[in-house]
């Protein structure tokens, strides 16, 4: 059997995609392998499709039983052996385990760092035939990643122990820091790149400032009140708040986050994995182990402290290829509460700056004015065409001549000796007489009220797109503005300064959910479907997901094919699908033809 025909009769996918191919012939080779892939493109099939071709057990290292858990269900429904190993089963269930290993019943075994590392498991694999160790995740070994984990610096013994058998480390994130971490600490030095472009064609990017934010984001919901999507915060209590809000709201929300029981965020997570309408308010914990590819849309409603933490989490929308967005909600105030989380945080200056500068960078996509997937990419060393689906390129922003604006601002700071806060800048350009304004005197300088037209959010945006233009720096130890070099050509008069025009309407970008249906019996197709894959799911005790994918289910009900030999020519329905599930989705169809 050859890869193409796994990939056709077991997962049911058509073709290959981008470098998939290339990487599964590496591995077949017996050579070892660093991939770089975006979240959604396919980096399971690069070890899962040689596990099936290979003589023996593919091992495949995971950070959190949850993932494990959901990627051996999946497996499992598609005929695919497979099976974890972890701390949430029982003697007797590990024992099991074990036997079918032995007897060569098993293609695939999920494992965590910390048994992979064991001196009793090692012992056990030296009397097992592997075909290949698989590292996911792999950006975890590395200080410079969001998602450190240090037991994964202990898995350079794969390379000692297992010379000869291939070694695949698989991430959707690593920028150069991290990636030259991944390959030292995990033996792969002389193992070749394989880097598949970052584009994500079918996620729309949007970033909005906050006014009343919470409003903001009941209108999005309001559109996507079927959709299955994920909120991120900053904080526990924000996601408590959240999540208590929405629900008033009459949303399916729940909470997840590190503070909340051990139980509660299992529960919350099969929930959100067992449904289609869900929404899970989290913040970075909520990371690592999201396999659901019908989620719609990433809402940020806090800004992320780093591109690369954006990118990875806003490509858990959309996994499934179908359209899916990216919001994020910011404002002046986060942007301070980040630096002063970074600063005081516990770490050497090396990384409190190497942060510093990535959540400039984070400030700087928020206030772009140019295509957001370009400005994306770009980060991530890749350069692509406009997206022409993003905020900007729908709607481009209105470019005014901010100079004299600007130029009062900048005053004011050199004028106070570039020691004052910008809620202390605000209140002289509004002409307020604040204590401090009083006891500095400063309602005596020239730039006293010359703003006094302008509310403080206004103040507070021009504020914050001089710094993200880098025409002023802030020191965020005490929270003064200071100039730079840039900031003296526009007060000497010789350069201008165009800033774009605050942006409210986003309704053009926000369109209805599933948009594809085009009847009322293409609807009652869609949700019959639905309802039937929910049932299996809970019947059968996997993600829904795991039953069919709803890119699937969207080719279903556009094309409705009429016999089971059709059914072959939808995506995701391989062999097994076929078996178990075709008759009941031809009837489903023709009931309502």
């Amino acid at each position: 059997m050859s890869a193409l025909s796994i990939l056709q009769n077991v997962f049911g996918y058509k073709n290959f995609r981008d470098k998939q191919e290339e990487i599964i012939g590496h591995l077949l080779a017996g050579r070892s392998a660093f991939v770089l892939m975006p979240t959604g493109g396919g980096k399971s099939l690069c070890y899962q499709i040689p596990a099936l071709l290979m003589d023996g057990v593919a091992i495949v290292i995971s950070p959190l039983i949850a993932l494990m858990q959901d990627q051996v269900a999946t497996l499992n429904e598609v005929g695919v052996s497979s099976l974890y190993i972890a701390s949430n089963l029982d003697a007797a269930q590990i024992q099991q385990a074990f036997s079918q290993i032995r007897q060569q019943q098993i293609k695939l075994v999920y494992i965590t760092p910390e048994r992979m590392c064991s001196t009793w498991f090692l012992r056990f694999l030296e009397n097992i035939k592997i075909t290949l160790f698989a590292i996911d995740e792999a950006h975890c070994v590395s200080h410079w990643g969001h998602d450190f984990r240090p037991e994964y610096q202990k898995l350079n013994l794969l390379n000692k122990v297992f010379p000869h058998i291939p070694r695949i480390a698989l991430t959707a994130t690593a920028d150069s820091f991290t990636k030259v971490d991944i390959k030292h600490f995990l033996g792969l030095k002389e193992a070749p790149e394989f880097i598949s472009s970052f584009l994500r064609e079918n996620i729309i990017y949007i970033a909005q400032e906050k006014q009343d934010a919470k409003k903001q984001l009941l209108e999005f919901l309001l559109k996507h009140k079927h959709s299955s999507g994920i909120i991120y915060c900053n904080s526990r209590a924000k996601v408590d708040e959240l999540t208590n809000f929405l629900q008033q709201n009459n949303h399916q929300a729940r909470a997840y986050h590190a503070g909340l029981d051990v139980k509660i965020r299992e529960t919350n997570h099969y929930y959100f994995l067992q449904n289609n309408n869900v929404i899970m308010v989290a913040t970075v914990a909520f990371g690592l182990g999201i396999d659901k590819p019908d989620v719609r849309y990433v809402y940020h409603f806090d800004m992320p402290r780093s591109l690369d933490l954006f990118y990875q989490e806003s490509g858990r929308a959309g996994r499934d290829g179908m359209p899916a967005y990216s919001i994020i909600s910011y404002g002046f105030k986060e942007i301070l509460d980040l630096n002063r989380m970074i600063l005081d945080a516990e770490a050497e200056d090396l990384k409190k700056k190497y942060e510093l500068t990535k959540l400039k960078k984070m400030v700087q996509y928020c206030d772009t004015v140019v295509c957001r997937a370009q400005l994306l990419l770009d980060f991530m060393g890749e350069k692509t065409h406009k997206c022409g689906k993003c905020d900007n390129c729908v709607t481009q922003p209105e470019l005014i001549d901010s100079t004299v604006l600007v130029q009062k601002v900048l005053s004011t700071i050199y004028k106070v000796g570039q020691r004052f806060t910008t809620a202390h800048i605000i209140d002289i350009l509004r002409g307020k007489n604040s204590l401090n304004v009083q006891i500095w005197e400063h309602h005596k300088l020239s730039t006293f009220g010359l703003c006094s037209e302008m509310n403080a959010r206004n103040l507070r945006r021009i504020i914050r797109m001089l710094y993200s233009n880098g025409l002023i720096d802030i020191d965020f130890i005490i929270g003064h503005l200071k100039l730079n070099d840039k900031s003296l050509p526009i007060l000497r008069g010789i350069q201008d300064v165009h800033l774009p025009k605050a942006r409210i309407e986003y309704k053009r970008l926000l369109k209805d959910e599933v948009i594809w249906l085009r009847t009322e019996s293409d609807d009652k197709l869609y949700r019959d479907i639905l309802i039937w894959r929910h049932n299996l799911a809970l019947k059968y005790q996997v993600s829904q997901h795991a039953i069919l994918p709803d890119k699937t289910i969207y080719e279903l009900v556009v094309t409705k094919p009429q016999d089971t030999n059709k059914l072959q020519d939808i995506y995701g329905i391989g062999k097994n699908r076929l078996q178990r599930f075709g008759h009941e989705l031809i009837s489903l169809i023709i009931k309502q033809g």
